[in-house]
C-alpha cells in the first residue's frame, strides 16, 4: 500500500515546549493523589487545605509560587492521602486536613520536612524520604500508569508536556496505517484484559474489512471484585486512553469509536468526558485530526456494571441498547461486531500501551517481559499483604516479588497460603507457584490466569473453600442465564460448595463438582462460563486436602465456616457463674451453679455471645 508523509497543521512538540513552560509558571509544585481511594480518603479537604493556606497562589516562602496539582492514583491506595512535592523529592503519606498546615509551615516555607508524615520501612524502621526508595515502587516499570499520579488529569497541557499525542502525531504524518499494525505485531503486544489474545493480530483482522464503516470500541467496563487498574487510568491519564484509540481507529480505518465503562466509575467518566471535550477543541480528536484529513471521534457509553459485559459480544450488545448477553462466535466483531460492522475491541490497559510503543518503538517494548509475554503488566494487589495498591510490572516477575518484595509480605507475620490470581475467571495459586514466572502462558500451565489483573493474597487464616463459595456465588449471581451450562452448572457447584461449607458435604461431591466443572468450561458460550470453574478446579487440585476436612472431619482448617465451628467449655476454668447461659440466645448452655457448664452442640448457633460473657476466659471456639 503506498502512502504518502503528510504535513500536519500542528507541531506537537512546539506545542509540548509551550506546555512544559506553562507548567515551569506554577512554581513549586505539589502533587496530591485525588483519584477515587484518596478521595474517599479525604484528599478534596486536603487540597482545599492547601489552597486556604495559600498554595496556588503566592505565599511566604523561598518560592514565587505553590501549585495544589489534583493528580491520578499513585497506586499506593494503602497509604493515602498521599502528597508529593517532586522538586524536594519527597512523598508524604496518610496525610490528613490537619496536617496541611504544618507541611505548609515547616516544609514549604521553613524548609524542614515533616518526618512524622514519611513512610516508615517496616524492616528497618528508617524513614523514607523518596517515592522511589520505597519498597512498593522500587520495582515497578510504568509504562499504561506511568503518568498517573503526576499530572492533572483534567488539564490537556500537562497531558501534553508529558508526551500526549506526539505519538498520533507521528503516525498521522507518516500516514501509513499497515506499518502502525506492524510495529504493534512486533511489540508483542496482548490483550490485557483476560486471554491475552495477540494485539497487532486483532487489528489486522479488523483492517481486513477496511472501506466502509468501522469501529473502534474500548472496554473499560472492569467488573472483576477488587480490580481497578482501568479506572486509575481513565481517571489518571485519560489522554493517553484517547490517543490509543485513534491510533487504532488510523490503523483500522475506522472514524468513531465508544468507550463502554461502568456507571459505577463516575470520576472516570468527567474526566473522559473533560479530556474529550479538551482535546477536539485543539483538533486533537473529532474532525480532521491536525490537517491530517483523519476523523475520529469518541463516545461514552454507560454500562449498568453487569459483569457479563465484559465479554465483548454482550459489551456490543449493550451499546446497541440490547440487553448484555454474548453472542455466538463466529462472526467475531472483526467481520460483524457493532451495528453490523466490523469492529475492534480492546481493554483500557492494551490501548494505553499502544502510544508507548508508537513512541518508544516496539524494541524498547519488547524488551521487558518474557518470550511470549512482552511488555509490563499491571495488577491490583490486594488482601493479606503489608502493601495494598495498584502495581505495574514486567511480565515474568515472580509472586515472591510481587508478595513479599513490592507488598511487604504478609500481615502480623502470618504464613503465606494463597494467592487468586484474575479474579472470578481466575485460580489460586500455592506456595509452591511463588517462583513462577508471571505471564499468560504460565499461569495457564497452573491452573490460573492473568485475567484483568486482580490480585488476591490470602494467609493461613483463610479458608479455600470459602473462597471458591465466594467466587462461584459471584459468577453465578452475574451469569446472564443465556446458556443452560453457565446457567445450571453454576446454580449446582454453588449448591454443593454451601453443602460443604455447611458441614454437609459428602465425598462423592467432589467428584461431581470436579465434573461439573469440566462441562461447565467445555459447553458455556461465553468466557464468563468457560473461567467461572476456574477457581474451584484451581482449589480442588492444590487443596482437596481442605475440602476432604470439611466433608470427612466436619472442621475448617482455617476456622472460618461458621457452620464448622465448636464452641467449647473448659471445665478446669469455669466457676459456673452461670453469666454465660443467661446470655446464651437459644438456652444450649446447660449447669448448675458452681459447677461446670457444658454446651449443647445441637442447639448451639455459634453466635458467640457467652464467649464475650464469661469473665473467667472459659470459652473458647474452634
Amino acid at each position: 500500500m503506498e502512502t504518502e508523509v503528510k504535513k500536519l497543521n500542528i507541531n506537537i512538540d512546539e506545542e509540548k515546549n509551550k506546555a512544559c513552560e506553562l507548567i515551569k509558571k506554577q512554581g513549586l509544585r505539589v502533587l496530591v493523589c485525588n483519584g477515587t481511594g484518596c478521595i474517599a480518603n479525604g484528599s478534596n479537604e486536603v487540597i482545599a487545605r492547601f489552597r486556604e493556606l495559600g498554595a496556588d497562589v503566592s505565599i511566604l516562602s523561598a518560592h514565587d509560587k505553590v501549585t495544589i496539582v489534583p493528580t491520578g492514583c499513585h497506586g499506593f491506595c494503602e497509604q493515602g492521602v498521599l502528597v508529593i512535592i517532586p522538586d524536594f523529592d519527597i512523598t508524604y503519606v496518610k496525610v490528613k486536613p490537619e496536617d496541611v498546615e504544618e507541611i505548609v509551615n515547616s516544609h514549604i516555607k521553613d524548609g524542614k520536612p515533616v518526618e512524622r508524615l514519611l513512610y516508615t520501612d517496616p524492616k528497618s524502621g528508617n524513614y523514607v524520604y523518596k517515592s522511589e526508595e520505597i519498597n512498593f515502587y522500587a520495582k515497578q516499570t510504568r509504562t499504561s500508569l506511568k503518568n498517573c499520579g503526576e499530572i492533572n488529569a483534567e488539564c490537556l497541557d500537562e497531558a501534553i508536556a508529558a508526551g500526549a499525542y506526539r505519538a498520533l502525531a507521528k503516525v498521522l504524518e507518516q500516514n501509513n496505517p499497515d506499518a502502525v499494525i506492524e510495529e504493534i505485531e512486533k511489540s508483542g503486544l496482548r490483550g490485557r484484559g483476560g486471554g491475552g489474545f495477540p494485539t497487532g493480530r486483532k487489528w489486522r483482522f479488523t483492517a481486513a474489512n477496511r472501506g466502509g464503516k468501522s469501529y473502534v470500541v474500548c472496554n473499560g467496563d472492569e467488573g472483576d471484585p477488587g480490580a481497578f487498574m482501568d479506572r486509575s487510568v481513565m481517571e489518571g491519564d485519560p489522554h493517553k486512553l484517547l490517543e490509543g484509540m485513534a491510533i487504532a481507529g488510523f490503523a483500522i480505518g475506522a472514524d468513531e469509536a465508544y468507550i463502554y465503562v461502568r456507571a459505577e466509575y463516575p470520576l472516570a467518566i468527567k474526566r473522559l468526558r473533560i479530556a474529550i471535550k479538551q482535546a477536539e477543541e485543539r483538533n486533537l480528536l473529532g474532525k480532521n485530526i491536525m490537517g491530517s484529513g483523519f476523523d475520529f471521534e469518541i463516545h461514552i457509553k454507560e454500562g449498568a456494571g453487569a459483569f457479563v459485559c465484559g465479554e465483548e459480544t454482550a459489551l456490543i450488545a449493550s451499546i446497541e441498547g440490547e440487553r448484555g448477553m454474548p453472542r455466538p462466535k463466529p462472526p467475531f466483531p472483526a467481520n460483524c461486531g457493532l451495528f453490523g460492522r466490523p469492529t475492534l475491541i480492546n481493554n483500557v490497559e492494551t490501548l494505553a500501551n499502544v502510544p508507548v510503543i508508537i513512541d518508544k518503538g516496539a524494541q524498547w517494548f519488547s524488551s521487558f517481559g518474557t518470550e511470549t509475554s512482552k511488555g509490563t503488566k499491571t495488577f491490583a494487589l490486594t488482601g493479606e499483604v503489608n502493601n495494598t495498591g495498584l502495581i505495574e510490572v514486567p511480565m515474568g516477575t515472580t509472586l515472591r516479588e510481587i508478595v513479599f518484595d513490592i507488598g511487604g509480605g504478609i500481615r502480623n507475620g502470618k504464613k503465606f497460603k494463597a494467592v487468586q490470581i484474575g479474579g472470578p475467571s481466575g485460580g489460586c495459586l500455592t506456595e509452591e507457584h511463588l517462583d513462577l514466572p508471571m505471564d499468560y502462558d504460565n499461569l495457564i500451565k497452573a491452573g490460573a490466569m492473568v485475567g484483568s489483573g486482580g490480585l488476591v493474597v490470602m494467609n493461613e487464616d483463610t479458608c479455600i473453600v470459602e473462597v471458591a463459595r465466594f467466587f462461584m456465588h459471584f459468577t453465578q449471581n452475574e451469569s446472564c442465564g443465556k446458556c443452560v451450562p453457565c446457567r445450571e452448572g453454576t446454580k449446582n457447584m454453588l449448591k454443593i460448595l454451601e453443602k460443604i461449607v455447611r458441614g454437609q458435604g459428602e465425598m462423592k461431591d467432589l467428584d461431581t463438582l470436579e465434573e461439573l466443572a469440566l462441562a461447565v468450561k467445555e459447553g458455556s458460550l461465553c468466557g464468563l462460563g468457560k473461567t467461572a470453574p476456574n477457581p474451584v478446579l484451581s482449589t480442588l487440585k492444590y487443596f482437596r486436602d481442605e475440602y476432604i476436612a470439611h466433608i470427612k472431619d466436619k472442621k475448617c482448617p482455617a476456622g472460618v465456616c461458621s457452620a464448622l465451628k465448636v464452641i467449647k467449655i473448659n471445665e478446669e476454668l469455669c466457676k459456673g457463674c452461670t453469666k454465660c447461659a443467661r446470655n446464651c440466645p437459644v438456652g444450649a448452655i446447660e449447669g448448675t451453679v458452681k459447677n461446670p457448664h457444658k454446651i449443647n452442640q445441637d442447639k448451639c448457633i455459634k453466635c458467640g455471645a457467652c464467649i464475650s460473657a464469661c469473665p473467667f476466659k472459659a470459652i473458647s471456639q474452634a
